[in-house]
């Protein structure tokens, strides 16, 4: 069975960005369903009902009652499922009855007719210009009706051409801006989240694996290597009927075009734009091609640089003597057997088997010959592991902006195996989520303490904040409503245009707060939507050291923040990590996957991890923090 994330087309804000459980279609061989729709994924289809409408230029009342409708959805207390079964929708203020049957066949069906017409009434060039950051139905259909724009490339041509500025509601400033964005979307629309392409990969490798055919079968490119965004897979098999392999590849379901089908090597695109390639190998070539197209390019060049220092010339095809044009074969081995793995392949060439998240041309190959020769055992990094995390921090609930309430989100953590929750729900500033005010702040302190008290959590919750960083440093909260949690989350939402000696002033002012335990998403970047704020995060990291306060890597797959880059360094130097799902529901939860990619991408020790310590370990850091 596949199962393919249909996402709403309106993304304008990090709201949208950050979606990933929308309703989801699950394709089997007999049968074509939708699953229920939960309440957020039904917000957002009327909001995008109220921007098309605005671009359609509708009575001005009905675009905001679709927007009021969704507002009172979203700021809804009870479960959506309880208000439906008891026929309390309609009286829910904000929801007029037209509204009432389309939000009960949507959570029933996932379908809605009215949407889908209203969809395909549009041109899709109009709807693809929702896609440029700061632009809405409403300038859309001005720029449609002033200057005849139907496409991305007729907006630029009227950008370049100066029109858009001397529009009324647009001026210089904002054609430089749109013209920034479709500059970003033209450079993103190349790459893709490594966890929307494996969502991709898992079923293709599945589906090679079982081909009687294929003796074996891996990914490779940057999806092995766990980059945050991968520009096409990469597919190697081993197999000596190559043929039957590439006929099942290029005619799967879902492949939207067949851009080669050759003896050896295939190449399909699917409906996303995600492109897929799929080269067939002897066996004996296997592990030479897996590594190969595994990468990085400059880990491959620094690794055929030690063969050839050896008298060794290496390539996907094999690791012959210089010279020979011979792969090895069997007839002629390099040592006591053949190679039929990449560790092996690194033992003949004097080092220590690299995962492949470190294999980025940083170095790596010093670090994993020295352990080898015995010169340095502690240079190997010891990597992180999934059954090393006892629990998560930094996720949402109903209180705020979350789907799933407090009971929830415990028993979910319970079935992921973990001891212990952070529950950090946002501050008051953050008030398009429900942030909590001071005095909400304390109620839910006081749900979890009666929780955790009450035996029925199998897990112990720790009651912490997302407390917003306001924009001159100061935080979003008194001091004693911080000082009454178990630990405080420290994030920016807000102001991120500000100069970057005014941006790194105003983090590191939050970090010296006595309050602050950790900082969230320390560069506010949403991948391949929104470029960081700029920042020192050098200065930053300094801080967050000298003040024992931690960094997180935030571990939804959009954000995946602080670069894996910066933690290599940081974490030689002691900086504290905490790897947080920013779950905003259940499913949400399993995302700290990602996070633990990013970990080991960086290097960063298990005992840096505050997630790696036990209960009473996490609440001996929190309280030597106060």
């Amino acid at each position: 069975m596949t199962e393919i994330c249909w996402v709403a087309p309106r993304i304008q804000d990090s709201k949208y960005a950050l979606g990933f459980e929308h309703a989801r279609l699950v394709i089997g061989p007999d049968m074509r369903h939708f699953k229920l729709m939960k309440k957020a994924e039904i917000v957002e289809v009327l909001e995008d009902i109220a921007v098309l409408l605005e671009l359609k230029g509708e009575n001005p009342f009905k675009i905001r009652a679709y927007a009021a409708g969704a507002r009172a959805l979203d700021t809804l207390e009870d479960a959506l499922e309880d208000v439906i079964a008891e026929g309390r929708l309609a009286s829910i203020k904000g929801i007029g009855s037209a509204l009432v049957d389309k939000i009960e066949t949507l959570h029933r069906t996932g379908e809605l007719e009215y949407y889908t017409k209203l969809r395909d009434s549009i041109a899709p060039g109009l709807i693809e210009l929702l896609e440029i950051p700061g632009l809405g139905g409403k300038k859309v259909k001005k720029l449609h009706d002033a200057l005849g724009v139907e496409s991305i490339d007729a907006l630029k041509a009227a950008c370049e051409a100066g029109e858009v500025a001397a529009l009324k509601g647009f001026g210089r400033k904002s054609e430089e801006k749109i013209l920034s964005g479709i500059a970003n979307r033209a450079a993103y629309a190349k790459r893709h989240l490594w966890w929307a392409a494996r969502a991709v990969a898992e079923p293709i490798l599945e589906g090679l694996r079982a081909l009687p055919e294929v003796e074996r079968a891996e990914a490779a490119g940057s999806l092995r290597r766990r980059k945050e965004t991968v520009g096409d897979l990469d597919f190697i098999v081993a197999s000596e009927e190559p043929a039957p392999v590439m006929d099942w590849f290029v005619g799967q379901s879902g492949v939207a075009e067949v851009s080669a089908h050759g003896a050896t090597k295939s190449s399909v695109r699917f409906e996303s734009g995600l492109q897929a390639d799929l080269r067939v190998v002897p066996p004996a070539q296997f592990a030479f091609a897996l590594h190969h197209f595994t990468g990085s390019k400059e880990h491959n060049v620094a690794m055929r640089q030690r063969a050839l220092a050896r008298g060794y010339s290496l390539s996907e095809w094999g690791i012959f003597k210089t010279g020979e044009r011979r792969v090895q074969d069997g007839e002629q081995s390099l040592q006591d057997g053949e190679i039929t793995s990449e560790a092996q392949l690194f033992e003949f060439l004097g080092l220590q088997e690299i995962p492949p998240e470190m294999r980025e041309g940083m170095g790596e190959l010093e670090l994993y010959a020295a352990a080898v020769k015995g010169d340095d055992l502690k240079s190997v990094p010891r990597l992180l592991e999934a059954s090393q995390i006892r629990g998560v921090f930094h996720n949402h609930t109903t209180a705020s902006d979350g789907q799933d309430t407090l009971e929830a989100m415990a028993t979910a953590a319970k079935a992921h195996g973990w001891n212990y929750l952070g529950i950090a729900d946002h501050s008051k500033a953050s008030y398009q989520a429900k942030g909590l005010d001071d005095a909400r702040v304390f109620k839910l302190i006081e749900a979890i303490r009666a929780l955790n008290e009450s035996g029925k959590s199998a897990v112990h919750v720790f009651s912490g904040i997302e407390c917003d960083i306001l924009p001159d440093g100061s935080l979003d909260l008194e001091a004693a409503t911080l000082e009454a949690l178990d630990y405080t989350v420290m994030s920016v939402h807000s102001s991120f245009t500000q100069s970057e000696d005014v941006m790194t002033a105003r983090v590191i002012r939050a970090i010296e707060h006595p309050a602050t335990v950790m900082l969230g998403h320390p560069t506010g970047r949403i991948l391949l939507r929104r470029e960081p704020y700029k920042i020192d995060l050098q200065k930053v990291i300094d801080a967050a050291i000298a003040n024992r306060v931690i960094i997180e890597i935030n571990a939804n797959p959009h954000r995946l923040d602080m670069d894996w880059r910066l933690w290599r360094r940081a974490a030689e130097r002691g900086l504290m990590c905490a790897i947080n799902p920013d779950a905003h529901d259940v499913a949400g939860l399993a995302h700290y996957e990602a996070g633990i990619h990013i970990a080991r991408k960086g290097a960063i020790p298990p005992e840096q991890v505050l997630n790696c310590r036990d209960c009473a370990g996490v609440a001996r850091w929190f309280e030597e923090r106060k």
